[in-house]
């Protein structure tokens, strides 16, 4: 619209537009204004002024909810009785004044979204987990939605998209369509029941439903997801990792593995939520086709020939992606074992984005479970009988438990524990035993200065080791060990090249 892309109307402020399939965003000074585009798609209806004033009502109040300081309020575009136009800061009296309603916005810099920063490298490791816990916790304090979607609304979005990608035959293969339907159709058919049991349970949410990196900002440094789905509720109440699900494909599409392992492993920590990962393929192979049909209706109404070309090739490879997510690589168990100082943690973490289904493995960790269920934060020093033998025989048999139940979801899991113990090492063979799982074990060894060396350089870590424990572990009868042994005391990278052979064998 003219009036809002005229500096005249923001004092002479040089005007930034940014346009997407169904908004326009007008940027001056140090606010940014939001209009619905006059458009309708067969899941969003912005074709009438009222229905436009509707999204706008409801985007403030539900983005409000992780962005506060971003929305300010409503305004809007009115012609005065002399028949010109005006932006006001706030709604008319009399709507019949109103042309267009606006959502009035604190601006922020493009390169503070988080896919900018994703652009540049930029997603460090604690980045990476602020964001986690920001969408935990939005995630926890949203409300339960019994009512809400269950398989019939999984299957229409299985189906929408089909149609959608359809209808961009030059860009998509029919028999490629027609493949991703039936892969997701058989998906739906096996986890069904899945769906509708955590509907029943409570993780079927008002979340955000739009949760990806061009809609999460760092504002003083804080993750703030905004702009989620406010133009149908249907799309929005959905099951926590459907939510979770459009992230963590974004990663992927953007070639972050290691991000997206470590903002799964660390939701899944604060959440604990291990009981729907059989769901997640299907859920990240929707996410990627509805990029994949979006992206190639923004590349229809380019006007640019490059900026088209590139957005047909990111639809492409959106498209690609949705395939090969329905049909993922088989889970697996892998425990790495070894004395406190040889590097499991470390180890763990390097693999997780290699192994399984995406976005890689889910990590235990025992110094973390132990935490847990005493009750304590990760970086707490636990006092003498935390580490009892019963206390520690719960641990193992907890971390055997979520074991099973991440390979029930068909997932992959990597176990990271001491395992001194023979019948310890046991009991986690025989969890992927049980599961019909692939089973490697890892054991860990170095030399005492450098245990001891790493421990002493731990700082903010789950784990309480100290070099008294160190020494006290050199006595450790280890019994009979059938794991794969690692010589552990040089550098991460000889020690996880080594570990990939092994797992790989």
């Amino acid at each position: 619209m003219a009036l809002l892309g005229d500096p005249a109307t923001h004092g002479g402020a040089p005007v930034e537009r940014i346009d997407t399939h169904a908004n326009s965003v007008f940027l001056a000074g140090d606010r940014a204004y939001k209009l619905k585009r006059a458009v309708r798609f067969p899941f969003l209806d912005f074709s009438t002024l009222a229905r436009r004033l509707e999204a706008c009502r409801a985007e403030l109040v539900l983005n409000r909810r992780t962005a506060p300081d971003l929305y300010l309020g409503l305004g809007a575009v009115v012609r005065t009785a002399e028949g010109r136009l005006r932006l006001l800061d706030h709604l008319p009296r009399d709507e019949g004044d109103l042309v267009e309603p606006v959502v009035r916005m604190r601006r922020f810099r493009q390169e503070d979204l988080a896919a900018h920063i994703a652009d540049a490298g930029g997603l460090t490791p604690p980045v990476a987990l602020a964001l986690a816990d920001t969408v935990a916790a939005f995630h926890e304090a949203a409300d339960p939605r019994p009512d809400g979607p269950g398989v019939p609304e999984i299957a229409h979005l299985i189906a929408m998209n089909t149609q959608q990608l359809r209808q961009h035959a030059a860009l998509f293969p029919a028999e490629a369509v027609t493949r991703l339907d039936r892969r997701g159709q058989a998906a739906l058919d096996r986890h069904g029941g899945l769906i509708d049991r955590r509907r029943q349970a409570g993780y079927v949410r008002h979340c955000h439903g739009d949760l990806h990196l061009r809609n999460i900002v760092l504002v003083d440094g804080r993750p703030q997801p905004f702009d989620c789905v406010e133009f149908d509720e249907s799309l929005a109440v959905t099951d926590v990792l459907y939510d979770l699900a459009y992230l963590l494909m974004d990663l992927e599409h953007r070639r972050l593995r290691p991000v997206a392992n470590l903002v799964f492993n660390r939701y899944l920590d604060q959440t604990e939520d291990l009981a729907g990962l059989a769901l997640l393929p299907l859920f990240l192979s929707i996410r990627a086709g509805i990029r994949a049909h979006l992206t190639a209706a923004g590349a229809a109404v380019q006007s640019d020939p490059g900026q088209a070309e590139a957005l047909r090739a990111e639809a492409r490879a959106y498209f690609d992606l949705a395939l090969a997510l329905v049909q993922p690589p088989r889970g697996r168990l892998l425990a790495i074992g070894g004395l406190s100082g040889t590097g499991k943690t470390t180890l763990a973490r390097h693999l997780a984005p290699e192994i399984g289904p995406a976005p890689g493995a889910v990590i235990l960790r025992s110094d973390v479970l132990r935490k847990r269920l005493l009750g304590c934060a990760e970086t707490d020093r636990l006092p003498p009988d935390g580490y009892a033998e019963a206390v520690t025989d719960r641990v193992y048999a907890e971390m055997d438990g979520r074991a099973g139940l991440v390979l029930d979801g068909r997932h992959a899991v990597i176990c990271d524990a001491v395992y001194a113990r023979t019948e310890q090492r046991r009991g986690i063979e025989a969890v992927a035993q049980a599961a019909g799982m692939p089973f490697t074990g890892l054991w860990l060894v170095a030399d005492q200065q450098t245990q001891l060396a790493r421990v002493s350089r731990r700082s903010g870590d789950a784990s309480d080791a100290t070099v008294e424990v160190v020494r006290r572990q050199a006595a450790y009868d280890l019994g009979e060990m059938t794991w794969d042994v690692i010589a552990a005391s040089g550098p991460a990278e000889e020690t996880v090249a080594v570990a990939r052979r092994l797992c790989a064998g």
